[in-house]
């Protein structure tokens, strides 16, 4: 088979030697002697044989099935026929995720804001290949959910678990910008000597972005948003920024009526657009308005198209190898059955 090569060759040495040995099995067991001994078996042999005839089928079933299982231990494998360049491509990103009471507002009919903000993100993340992301929640506290990963399906999970009444109440972006360049700026060891913020910044990838997601203004924490961004900015920093909802009276859930159904009153939720706008100008980003799913796509989409690409890491490259062991080991099960079924019905042997 063209392009067909061997991850394991050495076991198909075994093939040889276990066919060898189960085709001399099953001669001598052809030829033991008789236990029991019958007076007619002289005329039995003259009539009709059947299936009878067919005594070394299952042997032979049982040696195809041993074959096909050293086949596969050998691991085929199919060689692709372009070349993967293993010079990555990719931005490092922390995506800010406001989990305040404020974002079970229902202004995104039919659903709320922090559920259609899990459900762009995850689209979002599902989109990516080469980018590192992390994630930090905030309400009156940030704390870091994932640090910056290529594990998407771990994000994922994680960011389905996410839900508001997790942190204390309130908003405290300086706090959530300043966990987000802590994770993409944490300080290492460098030969031996401890890595300040700006050196180990210059390492991985050219483009540290932070995506800001709130519904609200900043009401807690105990560091400003634009001392935050400032930091941002010294390290290289873009923060792009996203208001979520249309601020001024929004419906909010609220408890069961008479009949279980679930009410909603309209609550104030204050907003301040002009601080977001102006951490994003400080710091290189732009500013986004999402009063809806299709705004809050469309905005994490322009953001993905500014950023810049940088290389991750360079190694070459590498050949696509697929997997083509499958077949073989699904004809040693189908053979090994059909050999169990043969040697227990018609080619039974009695005694």
């Amino acid at each position: 088979m063209k392009g067909l090569v061997w991850h394991d060759p050495a076991v198909l040495a075994l093939l040889g030697a276990c066919a060898v040995f189960l085709l001399v099995l099953a001669l001598l067991e052809r030829r033991r002697s008789a236990v029991v001994r019958f007076p007619l078996a002289g005329l039995l042999r003259q009539g009709p044989r059947g299936l009878a005839g067919l005594w070394w089928a299952p042997h032979l079933l049982r040696v195809l099935a041993v074959s096909l299982c050293c086949v596969a231990l050998a691991r085929p494998q199919l060689r692709g026929n372009k070349v993967r360049d293993l010079s990555v491509e990719g931005i490092d990103i922390v995506v800010d995720l406001d989990v305040s009471t404020s974002m079970n507002a229902v202004d995104f009919k039919p659903k709320d804001r922090i559920g259609v903000a899990r459900e762009v993100l995850r689209s979002f993340i599902e989109g990516r290949t080469n980018d590192r992301i992390g994630l930090v929640i905030f309400a009156g506290e940030a704390y870091t959910q994932a640090p910056l990963t290529l594990d998407y399906h771990v994000l994922g999970e994680i960011l389905d678990s996410v839900k508001t009444g997790l942190i204390e109440d309130g908003t405290a972006i300086g706090n959530a910008l300043a966990t987000a360049v802590n994770r993409l700026c944490e300080t290492r060891s460098v030969d031996g000597k401890q890595a300040s913020k700006e050196e180990f910044c210059k390492g991985g990838a050219k483009s540290k972005v932070i995506i800001l997601i709130t519904d609200g203004d900043n009401n807690a924490g105990n560091i400003s948003p634009m001392e935050a961004a400032a930091i941002a900015k010294q390290l290289g920093i873009r923060i792009y920024t996203i208001l979520v909802g249309k601020g001024g009276k929004v419906p909010f859930p609220g408890g069961p009526d008479f009949f279980g159904q679930q009410t909603f009153r309209e609550v104030e939720i204050p907003v301040n657009p002009e601080l977001l706008r102006s951490i994003s100008a400080d710091t290189g980003g732009s500013f986004y308005k999402a009063t809806d799913r299709k705004t809050l796509e469309s905005g994490l989409n322009d953001i993905l198209d500014q950023m810049e690409k940088t290389k991750l890491f360079q190694s070459g490259g590498y050949q696509n190898m697929h997997e083509a062991y499958e077949p073989f080991l699904f004809g040693a099960v189908v053979a090994l059955l059909l050999e169990l079924l043969l040697a227990s019905t018609r080619l039974r042997s009695f005694p």
